[in-house]
């Protein structure tokens, strides 16, 4: 560790964790002076009624809740778009965002143009938000994206079909909600991908060769965030796939995409999710699937240039590591990850109606937006543009 440079990390002003904290919406909004809260969200919640709960929560302390429930699985800037219109129609003054990383993304996008106007495209890249954002609240039911307390809103560009990041600190929601009772309605499916999207942003961030001194990360306080994420992960996340009631195994995932939310928000990714970004743009495969989808041949390509941390990531994961050379660790850590997509049925692109014609199509132009990403180039093995093609090509066989 090299105590002799300065570091940076950035958190919430506040992050509320435990059962039943949810209850506090209201009193939380009110404390930012709330008169009119926006609260952004999807319509599958309110078939689970908890739209209508936050509601009641917020409208108990005298807030007038607002309702934009037209996020769909990926953010759009259309989205965003009819989002902040709704918030300058109702003369809001707090956002609540509450769902997946999908919500809480656009919930950004629409928060950052709520005070610095114009499109969100024009904040595409890093440290382009000269304003603060309109006070929000995040209020994450699934346990994976981190969202709510991460530097990034990763949003579809629906004119050019492309997805793009706005990344700055002052996109951290002012507040984190973290309530294990919300995340028990949560299907197998979407409990699995953003269980894998959860340990892919705490390898990464683990491995990401990111220079920290530049106001990025912390590598001394990185891997206490890291690798007690990925222990949590790995211990629960079959359970909580399996049984989706069992309070204790929600609560560890939930707590681990926590703790990995804290590493990649301050060290950033890597090369998986340089590889699945384009997945989803071209294919609208989900972002934890395509992560979860490209982690353990991203790992298979990556463990011979920092064997020392596979080595750890292995025995987080649970493995008997005792009397092992880093390498043969790296290994099982390799393994590992390909057990547990296995064990939870992380499907393959060819199930999800890939035709092999329309990957191969588009394979090269793939390679070149991931590497235009920026996330490949702190892989600490960096690829080059043939190399992403080969691994784009032994995902697609997996």
């Amino acid at each position: 560790m090299d105590f002799l440079k300065s570091y940076q990390v950035r958190f919430p002003r506040g992050v509320h964790f435990g059962l039943g904290v949810s209850e506090k919406a209201g009193e939380i909004a009110k404390a930012y002076e709330a008169q009119k809260v926006l609260l952004v969200t999807d319509r599958v919640l309110g078939a689970a009624g908890i739209i209508e709960k936050i509601c009641q929560n917020i409208s108990r302390e005298g807030v007038r809740p607002v309702l934009y429930d037209g996020v769909v699985t990926e953010p759009t800037t259309q989205q965003v778009q009819e989002g902040l219109e709704v918030y300058k129609k109702e003369g809001c003054d707090v956002i609540v965002a509450l769902g997946g990383g999908s919500c809480l993304d656009a919930a950004k996008g629409i928060a950052v143009l709520a005070t610095n106007g114009g499109r969100l495209q024009d904040y595409e890249g890093r440290g382009k938000i000269k304003k603060p954002k309109a006070p929000l609240i995040a209020i994450p039911t699934t346990a994976g994206t981190g969202s709510e307390v991460s530097w990034g809103a990763v949003i579809t560009d629906t004119e050019r079909k492309v997805k793009f990041i706005v990344h700055s600190p002052l996109n951290i929601p002012e507040e984190a909600i973290e309530d294990p009772l919300l995340t028990l309605s949560m299907p197998p499916g979407i409990t699995a991908s953003s269980g894998m999207d959860a340990l892919t942003h705490a390898i990464e961030g683990f491995i990401s060769m990111r220079e920290a001194n530049q106001g990025y990360g912390s590598p001394p306080l990185i891997q206490y965030f890291a690798l007690p994420a990925i222990e949590l992960i790995a211990q629960s996340l079959r359970q909580a796939w399996a049984n989706g009631k069992d309070i204790q195994a929600r609560s560890n995932m939930l707590l681990g995409q926590l703790l990995a939310g804290f590493t990649f928000a301050n060290n950033g990714t890597a090369l998986a999710h340089g590889m699945a970004r384009p997945l989803g743009a071209y294919f609208h495969v989900p972002h934890g699937l395509a992560n979860a989808i490209c982690l353990s041949r991203v790992m298979e390509f990556t463990w011979v240039a920092t064997p020392e941390k596979f080595a750890l990531i292995a025995k987080a994961m649970g493995e008997e590591v005792r009397g092992l050379s880093d390498v043969q660790a790296a290994h099982k850590a390799v393994e590992a990850v390909r057990k547990l997509c296995q064990d939870i049925q992380i499907p393959k692109l060819s199930s999800l109606g890939i035709q092999r014609e329309d990957y191969q199509r588009v394979l090269v132009q793939m390679a070149r937006d991931g590497l235009a990403s920026g996330t490949p180039q702190v892989n600490p093995r960096v690829p080059t543009e043939k190399e992403i093609v080969e691994l784009f090509n032994l995902v697609y066989d997996e």
